[in-house]
């Protein structure tokens, strides 16, 4: 029996003492839970955990995520894990997330990998919707096969869709069988794990902040040892994107979040905060 969740999350910003507060607010229906939200730097950042508890997809199952964040909200998200869509039989496994963020706003969207099963029928989709003044520091990872259990994968498919409307759309089909897209040096090269890091605005960056972004990630890359298979980018005044390749998830996860740390620091003035979850 398919499993169907939702989860809406919602992050309001007010005034508490004198001093800016984010609170977190969910709704939820199925499998898809919000962990107790932590302040570790302040009550005016909120950080939350996003716990799906049957712990992957199978096909039939539909995950559908929406988050949106209040004028002066900052809400950090993560998971305490990879998120896995496991081998099907027919049908299709579905993560839909919407983010929308009004307008001063700022979000981290930085959930673990995606990692894609032999024989995962998947569909994994993130569509952000920016108002002016709004800013969000984000990523999505894709890994296929799991590698270091030599389980190849052989059959199967992930089709991919991130867009932020009007700026940004990218939309790609990975199949198992395409050994052209897959092995090719004009597609993942023989890597079985992709990665794209970006910064999204919703007012156009003046080209100064956009470079010192492209600087910034461009210093990570160089000293990483996936500098030869990552880049960084800006298709528009509104987005600056660094894309990765690497055989397996581990290295890609590293420099992505190197190059968060690096953004926020650089766009943000804040420090490298990591995730109370990620040192578990």
């Amino acid at each position: 029996m398919p499993w169907h969740a939702r989860l809406d999350l919602n992050y309001r910003h007010a005034l508490q003492g004198g001093q800016p507060r984010t609170t977190a607010h969910f709704l939820h229906d199925g499998p898809l839970r919000i962990l107790q939200s932590l302040h570790p730097e302040g009550p005016g950042i909120c950080h939350n955990v996003l716990v799906h508890p049957p712990g992957g997809l199978v096909g039939g199952d539909v995950l559908d995520i929406r988050v949106d964040a209040a004028p002066g909200a900052h809400g950090l998200l993560t998971t305490p894990g990879a998120t896995r869509f496991y081998r099907s039989q027919g049908e299709t496994a579905v993560q839909r997330t919407r983010i929308r963020l009004q307008r001063g706003a700022r979000l981290e969207w930085l959930p673990l990998e995606a990692l894609c099963y032999d024989g995962c029928l998947a569909e994994n989709r993130l569509v952000m919707e920016l108002e002016p003044g709004s800013q969000l520091i984000g990523w999505d990872l894709s890994a296929f096969g799991l590698p270091h259990a030599r389980k190849p994968f052989l059959r199967g498919r992930l089709l991919q869709h991130l867009e932020m409307p009007g700026v940004w759309l990218e939309r790609g089909a990975i199949a198992a069988d395409d050994a052209l897209l897959l092995d090719s040096p004009l597609g993942l090269a023989g890597h079985r794990c992709m990665a794209s890091v970006f910064l999204a605005s919703g007012t156009a960056l003046p080209r100064e902040a956009r470079e010192r972004m492209l600087e910034a990630a461009r210093a990570v890359i160089d000293a990483h040892s996936l500098r030869e298979t990552a880049g960084a980018t800006s298709p528009d005044t509104r987005l600056v994107v660094v894309r990765i390749l690497a055989p397996v998830v581990e290295p890609a996860m590293q420099l992505a979040q190197q190059v968060r740390a690096a953004w926020r620091e650089a766009c943000w003035g804040l420090a490298p905060t990591r995730p109370r979850v990620w040192a578990m």
